[in-house]
């Protein structure tokens, strides 16, 4: 009987090298530091020469070493923007616009997430300081002093934005979020409203407008009847509880403020579905004019801050300070705020 000879298994193909600087510049018939130039300072060469470097990057599919690039040149070319959940969308213009801008100056952007707790923070900027960014974008506050004290002391230039903190690491883009809950507070009180309610997420954002419109509600003489607080992030649903669990205490309001424009499409709903009338037996009003504010059914008044704003002058002012021109610590910039009067108030 014969034997059936062993399968021999085909050997795994090798893995092609990588294309090298070397292999661009003799595909596109130029020297390697011109090749080097388009990448790094395009200004320097001929749009011609351009065009046939990245036709011949393109086709040996090299890809620059910015780890190399980044020890001559002492520069990383990345900024790093800190955002406390990217389920947030209230971020996402800033984020856009940030990304679109510094891209033209030929800086990569890299998002990261950091929900912490105040603990955690002082890791968190070790892992970032780790990457060496030569900017940083923070979203919101740093709570922790530890966290504060390690960016202060490397120097790194960085932006915080949506809001006007009164203790800045260096240079600051936002808004007065006081200011804020005194709008919409006074626009309740101007509109004849007497009893209010409060449905908020539990922030810290969040609490210096609620603080606000409470403050100023109350000099006014307008009765706070309820507030209900919802843990972060929140959505639609949790605004449909909230005023479920208001209608259930049966106390009278005939207004109710929302800390997020979620919360308020889920008091409409809820408060529509229960037989009121919006706005003829319950005005609400809400915050951030996100993009279905106008097409709800009443639509949603609310305050408008414009996010892509805030991110094309973080990106300018970044790279000022990242190129020197700005000095830390020189700009505080307030972007404002506009309330948005529609149907539901």
């Amino acid at each position: 009987m014969l034997e059936t000879p062993a399968t021999v298994a085909d050997p795994k193909p090798l893995l092609a090298a990588p294309a090298t600087l070397d292999d661009v510049a003799k595909m596109a018939k130029v020297s390697p530091i011109t090749v080097s130039r388009v990448i790094n300072r395009p200004e320097l060469v001929s749009e011609k020469t351009q065009k046939k470097v990245r036709n011949a990057i393109r086709k040996t599919g090299y890809v620059p070493n910015m780890l190399a690039g980044a020890l001559v040149s002492q520069r990383s070319r990345l900024v790093i923007v800190v955002v406390p959940n990217i389920a947030n969308r209230a971020f996402v213009d800033t984020i856009t616009q940030l990304g679109q801008r510094l891209a033209t100056a030929r800086y990569q952007l890299l998002l990261s997430q950091s929900d912490l707790a105040n603990s955690s923070e002082a890791e968190l900027i070790d892992a970032i300081l780790a990457r060496r960014p030569d900017g940083i974008v923070l979203t919101r506050q740093l709570q922790s002093p530890e966290a504060r004290e390690k960016l202060i002391a490397r120097g790194i230039p960085v932006v915080e934005t949506w809001e006007l903190t009164q203790d800045p690491i260096d240079t600051v883009v936002g808004f007065s979020h006081e200011a804020v809950g005194q709008a919409m507070a006074e626009h309740i009180v101007e509109r004849g409203h007497r009893r209010v309610g409060l449905v908020w997420s539990d922030d810290a954002r969040a609490t210096q407008r609620r603080r606000a419109c409470v403050d100023t509600l109350r000099a006014a003489g307008v009765e706070v009847v309820a507030c209900e607080l919802e843990a972060v992030p929140v959505n639609m649903g949790h605004g449909r509880e909230a005023m479920a669990r208001l209608m259930a205490s049966r106390v009278p309001m005939d207004a109710v403020i929302c800390s997020i424009d979620l919360l308020a499409q889920g008091v409409m709903a809820e408060a529509q579905a229960n037989g009121l009338r919006v706005p003829q037996d319950l005005a609400v009003l809400g915050f951030g004019n996100l993009e279905f504010a106008a097409h709800t059914h009443p639509r949603l008044s609310t305050v408008n801050v414009d996010g892509g704003r805030i991110g094309l002058r973080t990106a300018e002012l970044l790279l000022q300070r990242i190129e020197g021109s700005l000095g830390r610590g020189q700009q505080v910039e307030d972007v404002g705020f506009n309330l948005v009067v529609r149907e539901s108030t």
